[in-house]
């Protein structure tokens, strides 16, 4: 099973291609698709569609795994982050991709075990359950990886395929 993992943003979205293969997981790509705050929100939308579409053509995702969205104080961020997701979830369906959403606390207990950790502490778990390529790599782009984790993990317990 090959799943896209995303942790959607319209300033920056984190993506991850991950498979499992011989039963371990395996990072295939990841990257931090980032917008220029200047640009209207409109266009930045497109940007992070037209990305996401590429993205989806070359690697072949079976499965989208995304973080559902975390309430916050500003409802304009929330609004748009919202309008994102609806993009993203959008773009999987109609690549006929099956849908996992999960909320950062799941993805958190998938990766480090404790729904209550710290982003250091997933991100140090992630590096030790996968292997990744050398790199600097943003908070974004490791939610990405560990949402795509998660629904590895949880998938056949919730009758996805």
């Amino acid at each position: 099973m090959r799943v896209l993992g995303v942790d959607p943003g319209y300033d920056r979205m984190g993506v991850a291609i991950v498979e499992k293969q011989n039963g371990k997981e395996v990072v295939l790509f990841s990257a931090c698709l980032t917008t220029k705050p200047k640009d209207d929100f409109a266009d930045r939308l497109l940007f992070m569609g037209d990305e996401l579409t590429k993205i989806i053509k070359k690697w072949k995702p079976n499965a989208l795994s995304i973080e559902k969205l975390f309430i916050s104080n500003n409802q304009k961020t929330a609004t748009n982050i919202a309008e994102v997701r609806g993009m993203v979830i959008y773009l999987a369906r109609a690549a006929k991709l099956t849908i996992g959403q999960y909320t950062p606390m799941e993805i958190k207990m998938a990766c480090a075990g404790y729904g209550s950790a710290d982003k250091k502490q997933v991100t140090n778990m992630i590096e030790k359950l996968v292997c990744l390529p050398k790199g600097k790599r943003l908070d974004d782009e490791y939610d990405a990886i560990g949402a795509a984790l998660t629904h590895l993990a949880c998938y056949k317990y919730q009758g996805l395929k």
